[in-house]
């Protein structure tokens, strides 16, 4: 049997307000989002990353991995889904990976430590 491919789409490092997140660092976000991918690999899953790094680029960036990635199941993370200004950033999202991978569940966790469990209801 083979894995199930999921992705985990969320801002890069790079593009988060920090401000907002004061207990956060880049690093420390990577390091968190590695984690995941690997804690779901462990689990026999085929997990990736898809970062997004403007609401500008976030519909074309994830389409485009879409496009090159067949996935059975979509994560969108908390750090797009739950911060107010980028309700928009959320819906575009929802849309793109709706037309470009239908086929996926999607799904959405509230913080790292539950993404294994959001992936599970689904997958």
């Amino acid at each position: 049997m083979s894995k199930k491919h999921v992705v985990m789409i969320g801002w890069h490092p790079s593009a988060v307000n920090y401000e907002k997140w004061t207990h956060l660092t880049p690093e420390k976000l990577q390091a968190m989002l590695e984690a995941d991918r690997d804690s779901l690999n462990q689990l026999g899953y085929q997990a990736e990353l898809c970062f997004v790094r403007s609401a500008e680029t976030a519909q074309a960036d994830v389409e485009q991995y879409l496009a090159e990635n067949a996935v059975d199941c979509v994560l969108i993370g908390a750090g797009v889904r739950t911060d107010a200004d980028h309700f928009l950033v959320f819906e575009t999202l929802v849309n793109a990976v709706h037309k470009s991978a239908p086929q996926a569940n999607i799904c959405f966790n509230t913080n790292p430590t539950d993404t294994a469990a959001a992936v599970q209801r689904w997958v």
